[in-house]
């Protein structure tokens, strides 16, 4: 499992690397770039499925911590994939834009057309509205990243709690070790006492007996 966990972060951390190159990327390259880190998340994910059958085989005491870092890079990927398609979308938004931009420069109207006006205001009008709509997508995806974020702030303190947690339970096992061990004392001890008090007799008696 340590070979496979290790391996699938590396790749984390490679898909990572390959997002700073979209924003650099030209036209012709993009796609190429989108594919291959879709085909990276594919792989990774299709890893941690094979790590979540290797959990369930550790030992119980080793078990909740290796699923807590499968969980992280699972969480870390499914960040990865949520940010690549926000990438696509804003790529194919600004592509209809820029292809709505290029048409509406290479018509040619004449004064005669009586139709120059509406289409122009129909053209501007449709594409106001796609671009308040593309505001509008960023300003989700803005939303949407501010709760991950605050959902990945308290993972991490019900990861702490859960830690608090486990030592108290750790903590409660040894005193109930304690307890056993003097429970144990105190039984061995009232035998003793038991014994003590007969052998006494027992000689007093003897004695009295010898003395008369």
């Amino acid at each position: 499992m340590e070979a496979l966990y290790h391996q699938t972060n590396k790749q984390v951390h490679e898909v990572q690397s390959y997002m700073g190159r979209l924003e650099t990327s030209d036209k012709q390259s993009v796609h190429l770039v989108e594919n291959e880190i879709q085909a990276r998340i594919d792989r990774i994910f299709s890893n941690l499925e094979r790590l979540e059958i290797f959990c369930n085989k550790e030992p119980p005491s080793k078990r909740q911590n290796a699923k807590l870092r499968v969980d992280q890079l699972k969480y870390d990927i499914q960040h990865l994939q949520s940010a690549l398609r926000n990438f696509q979308h804003r790529r194919y938004a600004r592509e209809q834009q820029e292809r709505q931009r290029e048409e509406l420069l290479a018509r040619t109207f004449t004064t005669n057309d009586s139709d120059t006006t509406i289409p122009i205001d129909e053209t501007l009008q449709h594409n106001e509205s796609l671009q308040n709509a593309h505001r509008g997508m960023d300003d989700l995806i803005g939303s949407g990243t501010s709760i991950l974020q605050g959902l990945r702030d308290q993972r991490m303190t019900l990861k702490g709690t859960q830690k608090k947690i486990l030592d108290v339970v750790n903590m409660l096992g040894l005193s109930n070790t304690v307890m056993r061990l003097t429970e144990k004392r105190a039984f061995q001890d009232k035998y003793f006492m038991f014994g003590g008090m007969i052998v006494t007799c027992v000689l007093m008696f003897l004695i009295v007996q010898y003395l008369t």
